[in-house]
């Protein structure tokens, strides 16, 4: 049975998640403050974090930096405010794997819960390559970890994700609706907007100018396509 942490504030919001998660025969833990949220975020057993960005004691955004520093990959699907597009992207950019934005069906979260555990959850040991190396570039599937000129590069679990479709068909343009099938899934509604946020995110931390790009070059109106150098 999948543990998932739900830290949010706003009682009614809370208890019917709660609900929700129990009944889909999920073991779920709450908590409604973020300093309570994130001792509870750093517990081994948790497999995911629903994490609301406005919160007593913490904010949101703090949890995530605080986790993501110490090496917790635990995966974190973010709620934020309807139309607050920075917060959307900003809770990306600290290593959140996704969001929803409040109002929002239980279905759509729960589907979102899914997609995100089916991608911790798939063999390392199908046809992608385990370890990746090249131009200063290194990525060890398996492990989750990524290296560039020998340091270590913290990646969300989507920026991992699209890293590996990438490499798997380097020197391919790839389309945005494949990306967003492959990584996201068919069952989840996300916009081509996303994947440019999650690459733009992905060129800060893997290439030495981003402006410049190596590995991941854009085709204009169509998609990526990944180089090796």
């Amino acid at each position: 049975m999948k543990k998932i942490l739900i830290i949010e504030d706003e009682e009614s919001i809370r208890m019917a998640l709660e609900d929700d998660f129990r009944l889909d025969n999920y073991d779920v833990v709450v908590a409604v403050d973020g300093l309570d949220g994130l001792a509870k975020a750093a517990e081994p057993d948790i497999n995911l974090i629903i994490l609301d960005i406005m919160l007593p004691g913490m904010n949101g955004f703090d949890i995530c930096k605080i986790l993501r520093s110490k090496g917790i990959r635990t995966p974190i699907i973010m709620l934020t405010a309807k139309g607050q597009e920075i917060d959307r992207v900003v809770g990306l950019e600290i290593g959140a794997d996704d969001y929803v934005t409040k109002p929002f069906s239980p279905r759509e979260l729960q589907a979102r819960v899914k997609a995100v555990l089916r991608r911790m959850e798939t063999d390392p040991d199908d046809k992608s390559e385990n370890l990746y190396r090249s131009g200063g570039l290194e990525v060890n599937f398996p492990q989750y970890e990524c290296r560039v000129n020998g340091k270590v590069v913290s990646l969300t679990t989507h920026e991992l994700e699209l890293l590996k479709y990438l490499i798997q068909n380097r020197g391919q343009v790839i389309r945005r609706d494949e990306l967003l099938n492959e990584v996201w899934g068919k069952d989840v509604f996300v916009t081509p907007h996303t994947v440019d946020t999650h690459m733009a995110n992905l060129r800060k931390k893997i290439e030495d100018d981003p402006s410049q790009p190596r590995f991941i070059i854009s085709i204009r109106g169509v998609g990526y396509k990944f180089i090796s150098v």
